[in-house]
């Protein structure tokens, strides 16, 4: 039995869109066996399995909970093992980890324990009736794709993904040619071959599905049919020329990383190019120019020879009554724009909304998944919801008729770029100029050895002989990324006076008073606060004036690592292969640089800090 798997969750905008459920097709024998997929089995609480539906549903099983109703029969899956079993009773949700359920035949923990990471079925003739707009990711597949506005054929679905912040329908357009009459013959057979592209599955774009006539119109948006389809009609040649010549760059970028990482001493992590494939040996040479020698240097100086690590609440305690301008507001009043009696936030508030009008400020969000995060119930859902939320208030970042004058920067994990340029995409890109926003992958260092031994000390540790195990360097990260990718010059280039650096927190992103307070000070750095938390590195909110953060740009080494002991599974070469290491201890340092590190080299004259107070 081959499972065919596609993630489940509900789909569309918030009041309104589509909602689809995930189907599982099993062939056994001769004989197809029909199930629906509905939930993942991931812990056991008093002999009972708690299931969760973070990539699966629990609508069906819901809908069955009915105590008036017949028991309903259920299907376990276990590796190829596919067990029946009467599901009897489904508890309460506990928090936001799961549902607790009850099988007939499962009476003890060590048999619920067996059961820990297998799938929950149920037959599809038990298929719950769907709701309007409802669909079965099952029937839409093969679903033929119209443009509404001409009927012109667009393609076919072969896929539903889930990325997080809705569900994306993955399409094989048609192949077409050009007749002599200049119209176009479109070939309703596909190839293989064929050009796929990435439709978001939300109203907007997907507005009509038809089930009787296995059909959809979309609405795409300008260009996005076109995002993923090669424009070069160059001849065969000349692309192969130019891919010639990319390949012998990427060699000298590939030959020049090589010798900085000799330098540091890290020759091991060459190792995997005698090993493996021809795909994991390029991997490897990705991973190795992927490396930013500058930071990895400078993290490993700070192992060597710790620097003073400034204390933001210390510093902010050391200036408050003497050098830096604080300025204290109410969460009322800093949250309210141009409302009630004018006072001196409501005047700091104008004079940044005339800067945003004017283009002379552009924003940063930092989306950070990484695992340091201190509110373990943020998760990849909900950092979508709340950016998606901060995107669409007309009261936090910038007002929606400014939007078009002030550039956007998302900084954010790889495996999250693609989910978010679909949601703005999707959204018309929150009234931001498409042209000013950029996406930027999250900056990464490598994790490296704790041991004190001369040949393993400080040495990269590798996930597996291809990979380079990695970290996200720290809201730190956010200083290089806009050096490397030459953001800061741009910025500059066009008018901008300040950069504004947020992470996805409603507490945090927002407040105008800040900006205005920086402007009005002259000040080169400006940081807001909360009085009731203790500086978490992850909600942040600071200003930048443009001279002081080319400055910073320009003195990367200025930033301070912090080296944090943790354990880390990884492989090691041991003599002629390689082996893996399960750590009992800390044996390892994750790299990480605070963006307050730039109060290093600010004068605490030119600091201006706004305290918001209950």
């Amino acid at each position: 039995m081959n499972p065919e798997h596609v993630n489940t969750s509900n789909t569309g905008k918030k009041g309104g869109g589509f909602k689809r459920f995930d189907t599982t097709l099993f062939d056994e024998h001769d004989a197809i066996e029909k199930k629906v997929d509905v939930a993942i089995i991931f812990n056991v609480q008093n002999g009972r399995a708690q299931v969760c539906n973070e990539k699966t549903t629990i609508t069906a099983l819901l809908r069955f909970s009915d105590p008036t109703r017949p028991k309903l029969k259920a299907f376990i899956l276990i590796k190829d093992l596919l067990t029946e079993s009467e599901l009897v009773e489904i508890g309460g949700r506990e928090a936001l980890k799961g549902w607790i359920v009850r099988f007939g035949d499962v009476d003890t923990i060590e048999q619920a324990k067996q059961l820990v990471g297998s799938t929950v079925l149920i037959s599809d003739e038990n298929r719950p009736d769907l709701e309007e707009g409802e669909f079965y990711t099952r029937d839409l597949v093969g679903m033929r794709v119209i443009l509404k506005e001409t009927g012109k054929p667009v393609g076919t679905v072969v896929n539903v993904y889930n990325s997080g912040a809705s569900d994306l329908l993955h399409v094989m357009l048609n192949s077409s040619r050009e007749m002599t009459d200049g119209t176009e013959e479109v070939k309703t057979e596909q190839r293989a071959s064929d050009p796929l592209v990435w439709v978001p599955f939300v109203e907007a774009i997907v507005p009509n599905v038809d089930m009787s006539k296995r059909e959809m119109l979309i609405t795409p948006p300008k260009g996005l049919l076109e995002l993923n389809i090669r424009a070069d009609e160059r001849s065969k040649k000349e692309r192969r020329q130019l891919e010639w010549k990319e390949r012998k760059k990427f060699q000298k970028r590939l030959i020049a990383a090589k010798k900085k990482l000799c330098e540091l001493e890290q020759q091991h992590v060459f190792h995997g190019f005698r090993f493996g494939d021809k795909a994991q040996r390029s991997l490897l040479a990705d991973q190795i120019v992927g490396v930013n020698s500058k930071l990895l240097r400078l993290a490993l100086q700070n192992i060597e020879t710790p620097s003073i690590r400034l204390n933001l609440p210390e510093f902010v305690a050391a200036n408050l009554t003497n050098q830096i301008s604080t300025l204290k507001l109410s969460e009322n009043c800093h949250t309210t724009q141009n409302g009630g009696i004018p006072n001196a936030s409501s005047k700091l508030q104008e004079r940044s909304l005339v800067l945003a009008s004017k283009g002379k400020v552009a924003i940063v969000i930092v989306v950070d998944e990484s695992k340091r995060l201190v509110d373990s119930k943020i998760t990849k859902d909900s950092q979508f919801e709340v950016l998606e939320t901060l995107l669409c208030d007309n009261k936090r970042l910038v007002k929606m008729e400014y939007r078009g004058s002030v550039p956007l920067v998302l900084v954010c994990p790889a495996d999250l770029i693609s989910s978010i340029q679909s949601l703005f995409s999707s959204n018309n890109h929150f009234g931001f100029n498409s042209e000013k926003v950029w996406f930027l992958e999250e900056e990464k260092i490598p994790v490296v050895s704790s041991s004190m031994e001369e040949q393993t000390k400080n040495k990269i540790l590798m996930k597996s002989p291809w990979e380079i195990l990695q970290t996200p360097v720290g809201s730190g990260g956010v200083i290089s990324l806009l050096s490397s990718h030459n953001i800061v010059e741009s910025l500059s280039e066009v008018g901008v006076e300040y950069i504004e650096v947020c992470s996805v927190n409603e507490r945090f992103a927002g407040g105008q008073s800040l900006l205005g307070l920086v402007d009005s000070r002259k000040a080169h750095l400006g940081i807001q606060i909360f009085k009731d938390t203790e500086y978490l590195e992850n909600d942040l909110h600071m200003i930048f004036s443009m001279k002081f953060m080319k400055q910073l740009t320009k003195q990367i080494d200025k930033l301070q690592f912090l080296a944090v002991p943790t354990e880390n599974q990884h492989v090691e070469k041991v003599g002629k292969e390689f082996v893996d290491i399960t750590p009992s201890s800390p044996n390892s340092y994750e790299l990480c640089a605070s963006i307050y590190s730039s109060l290093s080299v600010c004068p605490p004259s030119k600091v201006c800090v706004v305290e918001i107070t209950e």
